[in-house]
C-alpha cells in the first residue's frame, strides 16, 4: 500500500480528484456529463502531443516542433484534399498528415542523431522552418469549410445529453484517436526492446552505447513518431474547430510540456509513464477549463501553467533525490 501511495501517478489523480470536488462545490454545473465531455473532447488532441512529448523527455530530449508540425501537416493536408474536392472517408487526411509527420520528424531524426546536435536548438529551428515555409510558400488563408469527410467526423458523437440550454453534447469519437495511441505507445515503451532502449538513452546515453544499443537508430525513430503523432493531432485539431488555421497550434507547447512534466517525467531523461502523462493532461484541461468557468482571466491561465511546472519539477526532482538517498542507506 506504502508503495501504491508513493508513485506519482497516485499523487496526481488525488490532486486531480481534490481539484474536481473543489471546483464542483464552487459551481454545480461541473457535475453533469456534457462537462465530462467537454473535458474529455479538450484532452484528446493535448493527450496525443502529450504521448509525442513523453517519448522525447524520456530520452532525454527536449522537442518544441511538434506544433509547428501538426500545424504544417493539418494545413497543407486539408488544403490538398479541398483543392482536389475529395470527399471520402477521413482515413486519407489521417493517412496524407501522419505520413507529411513522419517527413517533418524525419528531418529532426537526421540532424539531432546523425551530427549529435542539442535536441531543442534542432527543434527551435525546424519549428520557426517549418511555419515559415508553410506561411511564405503554402498559404496564409484560413479554411472554414473543411473537406466532408472531416466534417463528417466531427459530428459524430456517442451516448448525447441534453445541455442546460437545450441543446444536445455526447462524446466525440475522437477520443478513440487518443484510446488508439496511448496503449500502442504503452505497450512499445514497456515491453519492447526499443522502449527499453529509450528509457536508457534518458538515463546515461554513454552507458546505453557502451551496453551495445544503437542510439542513432532510437533517436530516430522516436522524432519520426512524434512527427507522426503530430501529423494526426493536426487533423483532429481543425476537425474539431472545423476551421483549418496556420496560425493554429504554435505556442501551446509550454501546456502540453508541463502536463507532462507534471505527470511525472523528468526534464533530465530516463523516467516517465503514459498513465501518468495522459493524467497531467487531464489536471491541465480541468484547471484551464475550470478557469474559464469561473470568469478567470485568460493571462491567469499562463501564469498557473508556470506554477504547474515549477511545481512538476520540483516534485519529480524531490523524488529523485529521495529515491537516492533510500537507496543509499540501503546499500550501508
Amino acid at each position: 500500500m506504502n508503495k501504491l501511495l508513493e508513485k506519482h501517478e497516485v499523487f496526481v489523480a488525488f490532486i486531480i480528484l481534490g481539484l474536481v470536488m473543489v471546483f464542483g462545490v464552487i459551481n454545480p454545473n461541473f457535475f453533469t456529463r456534457a462537462t465530462l465531455y467537454d473535458m474529455l473532447r479538450s484532452s484528446v488532441v493535448m493527450g496525443i502531443f502529450g504521448i509525442g512529448v513523453l517519448m522525447v523527455l524520456v530520452s532525454g530530449g527536449i522537442d518544441i516542433s511538434f506544433t509547428a508540425i501538426a500545424a504544417f501537416c493539418m494545413y497543407v493536408t486539408t488544403r490538398y484534399l479541398k483543392g482536389i474536392g475529395f470527399e471520402g472517408s477521413v482515413l486519407l487526411a489521417f493517412a496524407m498528415s501522419g505520413a507529411l509527420g513522419i517527413l517533418l520528424g524525419m528531418i529532426n531524426a537526421l540532424l539531432i542523431s546523425s551530427f549529435k546536435l542539442p535536441t531543442l536548438i534542432v527543434t527551435l529551428g525546424t519549428s520557426n522552418m517549418f511555419r515559415g515555409f508553410m506561411l511564405a510558400f503554402i498559404g496564409t488563408k484560413i479554411i472554414s469549410v473543411l473537406p466532408p469527410g472531416m466534417v463528417r467526423f466531427s459530428r459524430m458523437e456517442l451516448f448525447p445529453v441534453t445541455t442546460a440550454i437545450g441543446g444536445t453534447n455526447g462524446l466525440s469519437v475522437s477520443i478513440f484517436v487518443l484510446a488508439i495511441v496511448v496503449p500502442i505507445t504503452w505497450f512499445i515503451l514497456k515491453y519492447t526492446m526499443l522502449g527499453r532502449g529509450i528509457y536508457a538513452l534518458g538515463g546515461d546515453r554513454v552507458a546505453a552505447e557502451r551496453a551495445g544499443l544503437n542510439v542513432s537508430v532510437i533517436q530516430f525513430f522516436i522524432y519520426c513518431y512524434v512527427g507522426f503523432l503530430a501529423g494526426i493531432a493536426g487533423v483532429v485539431h481543425a476537425s474539431l474547430i472545423r476551421t483549418a488555421s496556420p496560425f493554429d497550434l504554435v505556442g501551446t507547447e509550454l501546456s502540453v510540456i508541463a502536463a507532462v512534466v507534471l505527470g511525472g517525467a523528468r526534464i533530465t531523461g530516463g523516467h516517465g509513464t503514459v498513465l501518468g502523462s495522459i493524467l497531467g493532461v487531464f489536471l491541465v484541461v480541468i484547471m484551464n477549463n475550470s478557469l474559464i468557468m469561473m470568469g478567470v482571466p485568460s493571462y491567469w491561465q499562463s501564469a498557473v501553467i508556470g506554477i504547474i511546472i515549477l511545481i512538476g519539477t520540483s516534485i519529480t526532482a524531490f523524488q529523485s533525490k529521495r529515491t537516492g538517498r533510500i537507496s543509499l542507506v540501503e546499500i550501508e
